[in-house]
């Protein structure tokens, strides 16, 4: 997997003295910068959530007084998200060290009871420390590692701990109504994914009678040995799930994903324990507290914290902690912008019970026209991480003006 030819002891006991002889490095600036991405009406494609319109993302950019760099991102209300950061988070870190990430978590996360939090060894977090200010913290915390492995001389992955330099992708997408599902997933087979995602929604709308000619078209498609996961965004009530559940069995989906409401955490477990079906959720869930509900009522065999939305690297490590402790494997949730991407190329490669990566498949170029960078994508479906220190990947002149935020929403019906 990795190469053993360089002097790896040697290397990292060179950086460990450079960084025992370093000056401290100090945070200067905090940025929040909302982004869009409009979808040209002959791409948009309509499913449960109704019809896309674009992608929104927020781009933070850290600075340091020694002049370095850190990207990273958050979803959440883009605008929500810039106000967090100027006038909460960002005041919060400035000034301090990015070798002390768990030091700048604990402070966004705590507010103004971060010391007595640290003194008495438990979280006393600040109000309001869920939905879009966690959002707000993942992206500000990405950017902390992104700085803090640049100073360290490594990728963000060694830094985090590597276990791999390359993990299984699946082919994510699937929209495509009817038997029209059969050609569009076989497409993402044909690409080399061993894996690959579609949606239980298509564009032929739902009922229990076009999901199963869709599921059954995809699977022809891709025939037996590609595994194939299905996609519920949340839609269903308990029963539904269920019946649908039961009737993926015979079809072998390696995962039925968020079947229900992600505020359900007792539903889950119920539809779990009622099928042979894997089920996977955590993509909406945000820190290892609801994580930790989520794997108290058994709801799920998959975990899918997102990277931008779950608290960033130094919560998705606990969270990941916390998922192999129940035997539950980590695929992360990578739909999003470039630096959301890149970033879960990072957890895949420092998380061991991280088995695969989410690759879209759908209409994105604020993720694949984002850097100067290509992303290395095998042709047998296999992700390799980066080898540059830090994220790895620098923007496009033009990605700012390209990707220029747009007021609104995401999807309209």
């Amino acid at each position: 997997m990795r190469n053993c030819s360089r002097p790896r002891f040697s290397t990292i006991r060179n950086q460990d003295e450079a960084t025992r002889k370093r000056p401290m490095s100090k945070i200067t600036s905090v940025k929040a910068i909302p982004m869009s991405d409009p979808v040209p009406l002959e791409r948009q494609h309509r499913n449960d959530l109704g019809t896309k319109v674009k992608s929104d993302a927020t781009l933070i950019v850290l600075e340091t007084d020694d002049g370095l760099k850190g990207l990273g991102a958050s979803l959440g209300n883009p605008e929500v998200v810039a106000a967090l950061v100027e006038f909460d988070l960002g005041p919060a870190v400035i000034g301090e060290d990015p070798l002390f990430s768990e030091l700048i978590w604990e402070k966004m996360y705590n507010g103004s009871r971060w010391k007595p939090a640290l003194e008495r060894g438990n979280s006393q977090p600040q109000d309001g420390r869920r939905g879009v200010t966690v959002e707000a913290i993942s992206g500000v915390d990405l950017a902390v590692w992104d700085v803090k492995a640049q100073i360290l001389g490594v990728p963000i992955y060694q830094a985090l701990g590597a276990v791999r330099d390359n993990v299984r992708g699946y082919g994510s997408g699937g929209w495509a109504p009817g038997d029209e599902a059969e050609a569009e997933m076989a497409g993402y087979a044909a690409k080399g994914f061993d894996a690959v995602k579609m949606r239980v929604v298509g564009g032929d709308g739902f009922s229990l009678k076009n999901a199963e000619r869709r599921i059954a078209a995809a699977r022809r498609g891709i025939g037996p040995d590609v595994e194939l996961m299905l996609d519920a965004h949340g839609a269903f009530a308990v029963s539904t799930a269920i019946q649908l559940a039961k009737m993926m069995e015979k079809y072998d989906v390696a995962w039925f994903e968020e079947p229900i409401s992600p505020d359900d955490h007792a539903g889950l477990g119920y539809i779990r324990k009622a099928t042979t079906t894997p089920i996977a959720t955590g993509e909406r869930e945000f820190t290892r507290f609801d994580f930790q509900s989520l794997f108290d009522n058994q709801a799920c065999d998959i975990a899918q914290p997102d990277i931008a939305r779950a608290g960033g690297y130094t919560e998705i490590r606990r969270i990941s902690a916390l998922a192999s402790a129940r035997g539950v494997r980590v695929a992360p949730h990578a739909w999003g912008m470039g630096v959301l991407f890149a970033a879960s190329i990072h957890v895949a490669m420092s998380t061991p019970n991280c088995h695969i990566l989410e690759v879209s498949q759908g209409y994105m170029p604020m993720m694949n026209d984002l850097f100067n960078e290509p992303y290395d994508i095998r042709p047998n479906g296999r992700v390799y991480a980066p080898p540059p220190p830090g994220l790895g990947f620098t923007l496009r002149d033009d990605a700012l003006e390209r990707f220029k935020y747009v007021p609104g929403p995401e999807y309209v019906f």
